[in-house]
């Protein structure tokens, strides 16, 4: 199997060499084979790992491949845990990287970097199966950062777009900052263990818990070891699953590609925070106060960018926020330790978000690069592939019985109401009402697009800042909608089939069953999901069983509320906006999230460097320092020239003098 695993990892990054190295070799159609081929290798091998280790139960494989470097007593290696969550994360990243790297194709037909375009998502793709592979924190941290620089590569693609520059910059310096508690996290288990591995790290944390180990913050401070590794690790989760505060940077990064917000946003660098937590679950299950500070942000999440994905009219950006929204409820399962209700709405949520990212970009294209919702309307009569699968990503989305975001969604929701950990009160009432601004959200972006009248007639020229070359480059200029090429239909279709089915074979072994024992580890005490598991049926039973719900009936009046406000009667949303006009501007803002970064940070980063450059570098190095010494020896100079005065009988005087000194000194001396 060790060979398997090598070949799934290294597949894609083959792929990428050839392609981003040798691009003009290869060409456009070298560059697509070439990285899709390597992608589909790690995917029917990562299907074949889930076979083996999902369903045949093979056991976990943990090894080192190869030792790194030792440091005294420490080694750094790069090696492979494979186990359940593992096989099931590398399936879930290989496929839907598959689906993207075939859409890719289509969208991005004319696009003068599409080799580099191919070069970036197969190298993604390595990075972060480097990342959900790894079995120590040293090669965690690698994929981490990995996935981290490519997905500042691909936001700012259009590297000649100020917003795209702007956005990848803003992806970077904010997961700089969750980056930088990652470490501390990850420096805490260095110091504390003496290991980066995860087996030795895992079975001593029990035991050394026990010690109360605490790190000295100031001289009457003290904070708990465990609490500290996992506050640390967790905040390294905020940045890569933007969490608040630290979500700031994922609605601007639709600047990119639309391939690449389906890649990020969906499957796999979004998920790695989650993906992160739930391998650490044998370290957070011993800190209580990381739990609740984990609940307490995941529910902030899952209801506050829900609010604002109600008020935007970017297509793009609707998803976006959606994801936010999705991202805080797997967060907020996983401070309610349901680490598997968690990871597996990471797993049903990858499929429905890649759908709904990859059907918005087939409107954009069928739109001739139109991205407003304002300016769409009744597509579903010119594209009907697109309207129906759009339908079952929504469905999927808000949670309806028989589609897999139910079963998961339930889940988290049921588990959040289970659980005894400080904040879960205010959780629940969170993640509750999310699922009406879930619904409403997704229902007002559906029906704006597919059903409400035409209002696209107008639109005869791009409205979107995209350059009027790229416009050309697809070959549109304006007129009517159409259904996109098989190329980006075909992997919209093949996403949509688990979006609807995924659940009924997995929820019950996943989310009730032992298809995570010994991997995902829960105290007995903080056991939300068995009680939970007592009233499973089978996923039939647990779909009827939702009527009796009130998350189903909030989901359907989200769904009735969009249609009364945006299709009955538009009138009513436009008098909402004028009465409650501060709310939609505080939500239109973002609750002035980025202009308090802005002014703050930005601004007040620049302000502070300018002080030091000039009190700092030109009054104290160069005034003081640089200028200054230069001064002083011209003074010293000044004052030694008026001694060399050009007479003969001068000099001869000083050596007589000279003379007398030395004479004397010697007399003396002796």
């Amino acid at each position: 199997m060790e060979n398997i695993y090598l070949a799934v990892v290294l597949a894609p990054l083959l792929g990428a060499i050839i392609a981003g190295l040798m691009g003009k070799q290869v060409g456009r159609a070298g560059a697509h084979w070439v990285t899709i081929l390597g992608v589909a290798v790690s995917a029917v091998l990562s299907a074949y790992v889930f076979y083996q280790h999902g369903i045949n139960g093979l056991p976990a494989y943990n090894a080192s491949v190869y030792e790194w470097a030792t440091i005294g007593g420490l080694r750094l290696e790069v090696g492979f845990l494979v186990d359940n969550l593992t096989a099931m994360m590398m399936v879930v990243v290989t496929f839907v990287s598959l689906m993207v790297h075939i859409y890719t194709i289509g969208y991005m037909e004319e696009d003068p970097g599409y080799q580099r375009f191919f070069s970036y998502i197969s190298l993604f793709t390595f990075s972060m199966l480097m990342l959900v592979m790894a079995n120590n924190f040293l090669q965690l941290f690698f994929g981490w950062e990995a996935v981290g620089l490519v997905s500042y590569l691909l936001i700012g693609f259009w590297f000649k777009k100020p917003t795209a520059i702007f956005a990848n910059m803003k992806a970077f310096l904010v997961n700089r900052v969750g980056d930088f508690g990652f470490l501390i996290g990850i420096a805490a288990v260095l110091y504390f263990f003496g290991s980066m591995d995860y087996a030795t790290v895992f079975a001593a944390a029990p035991e050394w818990a026990t010690q109360n180990l605490t790190v000295q913050i100031t001289d009457t401070t003290y904070w708990s070891g465990i609490t500290v590794i996992c506050i640390g690790l967790f905040i390294g989760a905020m940045g890569k699953s933007a969490q608040v505060p630290l979500h700031v940077w994922l609605p601007d990064s639709m600047e990119g590609p639309t391939p690449i917000s389906a890649l990020i946003h969906a499957a796999t660098m979004v998920t790695a925070g989650v993906f992160m937590v739930a391998r650490m679950s044998p370290l957070f299950e011993l800190s209580e106060t990381a739990l609740s500070f984990v609940i307490v942000i995941g529910a902030t999440t899952a209801l506050f960018m829900g609010f604002i994905g109600v008020v935007q009219n970017d297509i793009k950006r609707v998803v976006a926020y959606s994801t936010l929204s999705q991202l805080g409820y797997m967060v907020t399962a996983l401070g309610a330790s349901a680490y598997a209700a968690g990871v597996f709405h990471l797993m049903t949520h990858a499929f429905f978000k890649a759908l709904l990212f990859l059907a918005a970009g087939s409107v954009i294209i069928g739109m001739h690069h139109e991205q407003d919702i304002r300016k769409m309307g009744g597509l579903w009569k010119y594209m009907k592939i697109t309207w129906i699968v759009s339908l079952v990503g929504s469905l999927a989305l808000i949670g309806t019985p028989f589609f897999s975001g139910y079963y998961s969604k339930d889940a988290i929701i049921e588990a959040v109401h289970a659980s005894q950990i400080a904040g879960s009160t205010y959780a629940y009432y969170c993640v509750l009402a999310g699922v009406f601004v879930t619904a409403l959200y997704s229902f007002r972006m559906f029906f704006l697009v597919f059903h409400t009248k035409e209002r696209f007639h107008d639109n005869h020229h791009d409205h979107h800042g995209h350059d009027d070359d790229h416009d050309d480059a697809h070959g549109h200029h304006g007129g009517t909608p159409h259904e996109s090429p098989l190329v980006v239909t075909l992997p919209l279709i093949a996403l949509a089939i688990p979006s609807l089915v995924v659940a009924w074979w997995w929820a019950e072994p996943m989310l009730f069953g032992s298809f995570f024992d010994g991997v995902i580890y829960v105290k007995p005490e903080h056991a939300t999901l068995t009680e939970l598991g007592s009233h499973w049926h089978g996923w039939v039973a647990f779909a009827l069983h939702s009527v009796q719900t009130i998350p189903f009936w909030l989901a359907a009046a989200g769904v009735f509320t969009a249609w009364f406000v945006w299709v009955k009667k538009p009138s009513i949303a436009d008098a909402f906006q004028n009465k409650l006009a501060f709310l939609h501007k505080l939500l239109d803002n973002k609750y002035y999230f980025d202009d308090f970064n802005q002014a703050t940070f930005a601004n007040g980063s620049v302000r502070l460097g300018n002080r030091l450059w000039k009190h700092g570098d030109a009054q104290l190095i160069d005034g003081v320092m640089v200028n200054g010494s230069a001064n002083l020896v011209g003074r010293i100079a000044a004052q030694l020239r008026k001694m060399q005065s050009g007479y003969l009988y001068h000099y001869a005087f000083a050596m007589l003098i000279g003379l007398l000194v030395m004479i004397s000194w010697l007399y003396f001396l002796i």
